[in-house]
């Protein structure tokens, strides 16, 4: 919305420089984009309102001529080419020195006296694009007669236009008079009415036209008026300027008038002409099924059956609220004009020109929900202006019908709600002044209350806390007092979930895994091959009525399929170590309507083990990485596992193991299954790493288990163990860990898994490595070697294991 500080200040006096009522309507109404002038750059004593007292040939020349101009001061004589330059008219004159635009190349330059053809020229008559208005430079710029000889040209031509961006629920704010209401409160200046009045010398309306609403919804108001005997012609000069300068083109004096008004008031109006509306009679409707209409750009359109149309006796006229139809267009040969100023419902208007694909200066207006209450001031105002400028007779009375008329509203609100909201005192009479001038009704309720009854124009003003809003940003957002918090901060509550869900993220990404997320919704054949037949939760997933496309037809049930599938599509890109996981939700089919989401923390790795920097080495990895990944989750989180043997649907036997806490199943250590891996397209062994995180939170420990770091060194060995090979490596490592002696830690673990030459058959080889620690002194080698004597005898006592001989 572009708003011109002289039309402005045809409603309110403003005294204030630009850049000041920049910064006001910045802080209290809507975005200001930028601020241009007209004629800033025009010198005020050497660009002036001159007046032609002669125009004569010029001796050398037959297309120039000489023109005598008195700018206020002594007659001088410029060299003109004009062909509208005629003697009389007031123009705009400039002297050596201007700074001006290059009329051929679009630069500026500086005015100089020059000779032209043997005669001296002492300035210069310009044209539009001399002073940088528009690109015409067919002729010089005529002034109004009335315009002062001498005046600088700054002052009778110059302006300040603001470009505005207004909010969604604002529609008053996309015409000139909201603005200016604005204006006036903010700066406690009267706000002026604009001239309403007009005759009504015509036959009355009843006998020239008749309107029926069929859908009340989509038009709450319509009204319509009829003016006779226009006569179409250009609109005066000050209405062309102010369109172009809001970049609308003249086009007549009926549909300027339209358009003028629109800016004016930020009510959109339609002009019909009325010898072509047959019957003689508007109905509104909503369009039927393949119903067509071509509008006023020539575009023949196919409508929808809940677009709004406006109609005659033989079918529509034109699409309600967005653009006219050409079967009733003006044109030179009118006389007759049928005015409609209707109200139309918002969210039928945007759906209809989005379609369409159709955006108007009337549908961007009525979309953001115009007040019907307003639709009488516009039509009045219309048809004082198509009085004043068509010489027309308007028709006695003028066609509202109302059907969405309400009673007024009535907001309540108490004095202490601004200071409770705002957090200062406003006087009573100061948030009396500021609402009267925004446009509201005030009565004051005694004790403390006041009773306000929103303008009509203001529709998204419905509780007490919107006009505290209206109040303060009037009085001034600047004005309320800085303030330190007070009272104490209220305690945390502790979220055992999500301090496990992000202390787990940040573990894995701390282990060399990349964070995906991937879509809940998936398809049956992705989810088979990680879902057994006989799991009737799983394998009776939720399906999307809608889906939006086929490989988004139900809610997962695992999110196996989604990491693996992410896994194939990256390495295709990627060939080295790769890393995924994901933390997300499966969604569980239950008795009620919705689902049990279940969240999983779901990784799967493959390609080359890495280094101790990262680096890819030779070797694999394997089932003891994808375990040790999972171990390292688990001591991020303080929660002590179990790994035992077991299968599962899609994963490969021998390779799975189930992970509990404290007994409780919670998550899964596994390959995948090569047959479910060539699903999608993955032909390299890929290891997974999934838990359970509802089935974890039980398990965590009431506080972290810590213990302060020893001064002593540490004293590192390997052994290895013999031990049945069903005996599952866990338990043996358990055992070694709960090895207790006073005042010394035993930590350890396994780093290798041998069976084969030397080693019996139906037994397997175990390495762990041992690492003892006191915390009051330096380990001696003998002290070492009676607490590893003794784990030694509990291994061979409690499972068979004995010492590995070299």
């Amino acid at each position: 919305m572009k708003l011109l500080l002289s039309w402005l200040k045809e409603f309110v006096d403003v005294d204030i420089p630009p850049p000041e009522l920049k910064r006001r309507l910045l802080d209290a109404t809507a975005e200001v984009e930028s601020v241009d002038y007209i004629g800033g750059d025009w010198d005020p004593n050497l660009v002036r309102v001159g007046h032609v007292l002669a125009v004569e040939p010029h001796p050398n020349a037959d297309r120039l001529r000489l023109a005598t101009i008195d700018a206020g001061d002594s007659p001088q004589t410029v060299v003109c080419g004009a062909p509208n330059l005629a003697v009389g008219q007031k123009i705009a004159f400039a002297t050596a020195g201007a700074t001006l635009f290059d009329g051929h190349t679009g630069e500026t330059a500086v005015l100089k006296k020059n000779k032209i053809r043997g005669v001296e020229s002492a300035g210069m008559v310009l044209s539009e694009r001399e002073l940088g208005l528009s690109e015409n430079h067919d002729g010089i710029l005529v002034l109004p007669d009335d315009a002062p000889v001498g005046r600088p040209l700054v002052e009778q031509i110059g302006d300040v236009i603001f470009d505005i961006t207004t909010w969604a629920n604002r529609a008053d704010l996309l015409g000139i008079q909201g603005l200016a209401r604005e204006v006036a409160a903010l700066t406690s200046r009267p706000l002026r009415e604009p001239d309403r009045g007009f005759t009504q010398s015509g036959p009355a309306i009843e006998s020239l036209l008749s309107v029926t609403i069929e859908d009340p919804i989509l038009c709450p108001r319509f009204t319509a008026a009829v003016i006779e005997d226009v006569a179409i012609g250009p609109s005066p000069a000050w209405m062309q300027e102010r369109l172009a300068r809001h970049g609308m083109r003249a086009i007549n004096n009926v549909v300027d008038i339209t358009n003028y008004v629109m800016l004016e008031t930020g009510h959109p109006l339609h002009a019909f002409d009325y010898d072509l509306v047959r019957g003689k009679q508007l109905i509104v409707r909503n369009a039927h099924a393949g119903e067509r209409i071509t509008t006023l750009d020539g575009i023949e359109r196919e409508l929808a059956p809940y677009m709004g149309l406006v109609c005659d006796a033989d079918g529509p006229s034109s699409i309600a609220g967005v653009m006219g139809g050409s079967v009733s267009e003006i044109s030179p040969s009118t006389r007759t004009i049928l005015l409609e100023v209707a109200n139309w419902h918002p969210g039928a208007i945007r759906r209809t020109s989005t379609h369409l694909h159709l955006r108007s200066e009337a549908s961007s207006r009525f979309e953001k929900g115009i007040g019907p209450g307003v639709a009488m001031a516009a039509q009045q105002r219309a048809l004082h202006l198509f009085e004043q400028l068509t010489g027309g007779r308007i028709a006695t009375g003028i066609i509202d019908v109302y059907p969405g008329q309400q009673p007024a509203r009535t907001v309540i609100i108490p004095e202490g709600r601004i200071e409770q909201v705002l957090g200062i005192e406003i006087p009573a009479a100061e948030v009396r002044r500021i609402l009267t001038d925004l446009g509201f009704v005030v009565h004051h309720l005694p004790p403390n209350r006041f009773s306000v009854q929103p303008p009509p124009w203001r529709p998204d003003v419905q509780i007490s806390d919107d006009l505290v809003e209206e109040v303060g940003r009037i009085y001034g957002y600047d004005k309320l007092p800085i303030t330190f918090l007070r009272g104490a901060l209220p305690q945390p509550e502790p979220n055992p979930f999500e301090h496990m869900r992000e202390r787990l993220r940040d573990a894995a990404a701390g282990l060399g895994f990349q964070e995906v997320i991937t879509y809940s919704l998936t398809d049956p054949q992705s989810l088979a091959p990680f879902v057994a037949p006989g799991d009737s939760r799983r394998a009776q997933p939720l399906a999307v009525t809608n889906p939006v496309a086929s490989q988004h037809r139900i809610l997962r049930t695992s999110l196996r399929a989604s990491v693996l599938s992410t896994f194939a599509a990256n390495r295709r890109h990627e060939d080295g170590p790769l890393r995924l996981f994901e933390i997300g939700f499966e969604y569980l089919p239950t008795e009620a309507d919705l689902p049990h989401e279940r969240p999983i923390l779901a990784a799967v790795l493959g390609g080359a083990r890495t280094d101790r920097w990262g680096r890819p080495t030779n070797e694999r990895v394997d089932f003891y990485d994808a375990r040790g990944v999972a171990e390292a989750l688990f001591d991020a989180i303080g929660v002590r596992a179990s790994f035992t043997a077991s299968e599962e649907h899609g994963l490969l036997p021998g390779h799975t193991a189930g992970v509990t806490v404290d007994g409780d199943p919670v998550g899964v250590v596994a390959r995948i299954h090569p047959a479910s891996a060539d699903v999608f397209d993955v032909q390299e062994p890929v290891f997974l790493v999934e838990l359970d995180l509802e089935a974890l939170v039980p398990g965590l420990p009431a506080r972290p288990d810590y213990s302060p770091p020893s001064r002593f060194p540490e004293v590192r060995q390997d052994i290895a163990v013999v031990v049945a090979a069903g005996t599952p490596a866990s338990r043996v490592l358990d055992l070694v860990r709960s090895h207790r002696v006073k005042g010394l830690s035993l930590a350890a673990a396994i780093f290798d898994d041998y069976r084969g030459q030397g080693i019996p058959e139906g037994q397997k080889s175990l390495a762990i490595s041992l690492r003892y620690q006191a915390s009051d002194r330096t380990l001696s080698d003998g002290e070492v070697a009676r607490v590893q004597d003794a784990l030694l005898k509990r291994l061979e006592r409690e499972l068979g294991a004995t010492l590995r001989s070299a």
